[in-house]
């Protein structure tokens, strides 16, 4: 099934973000390789998808998971949480209507 994980970044996080992000991606590289990610990306905390230092808010990623515990488990492993820049994570299931 997929889920969404929606993560909330802590205030002025760009600094822990520039030092956890090659872990973080490792771990998307390794769900995109097993074909689970339907998308993920930031949220920039201005309106350009180049937002430099004004940095991001959070997250999101849509992927397949075996069960909603398996997501949060995920979610609660990512570098990201560990480096302190997500503040908060909120893993719901999710049904792809489009496209």
């Amino acid at each position: 099934m997929l889920y969404a994980i929606i993560s909330e970044d802590v205030p002025n996080s760009l600094p822990r973000r520039k030092v956890a992000r090659p872990d973080h991606i490792k771990r998307l590289d390794e769900l995109m390789a097993q074909g689970r990610i339907v998308l993920g990306g930031p949220h920039p905390a201005i309106d350009s998808s180049e937002p430099g230092e004004a940095g991001f808010t959070g997250s999101l990623l849509v992927a397949e998971f075996d069960s909603l515990e398996a997501a949060q488990a995920w979610a609660q492993d990512d570098p990201y949480v560990k480096a302190g820049v997500y503040e908060r994570s909120i893993v719901k299931p999710f049904k792809q209507v489009c496209p």
